[in-house]
């Protein structure tokens, strides 16, 4: 039971499907991606010079292998993700305050 809350206890707690897939080893995680491509979740993949790149939707060439590759890798794709969310949050917040300010203002 604890094995399988390790392996699968994030899932329980998403709000619903990814809106993509982040794969370093694309040959090693070939089923994730097989399911992904099923679900019309667009898949990025680090792919090396002996992995087949046909499965997934954006390519990112690069060793698969070493360790100081694969941290780089999550650690950039990590922070673009946060990025991307601070961003999207703060359009958000001032598409917000426009609508309130043009409800706000006398109609001419």
């Amino acid at each position: 039971m604890e094995k399988l809350e390790r392996a699968l206890g994030g899932v329980k707690n998403m709000g619903g499907l990814p809106d993509a897939l982040f794969v370093i080893d694309v040959d090693h995680e070939s089923i994730a991606i097989k399911e992904a491509k099923n679900l019309g979740i667009p898949v990025i993949g680090i792919v090396d010079t002996n992995s087949n790149p046909d499965n997934v939707d954006y390519v990112i060439p690069g060793n698969d292998d070493a360790i100081r590759a694969v941290t780089l890798y999550a650690s950039a794709m990590a922070d673009a993700i946060l990025a991307g969310k601070e961003y999207a949050q703060s359009q958000a917040n001032a598409q917000a305050k426009g609508e309130e300010a043009a409800k706000e203002a006398p109609e001419a």
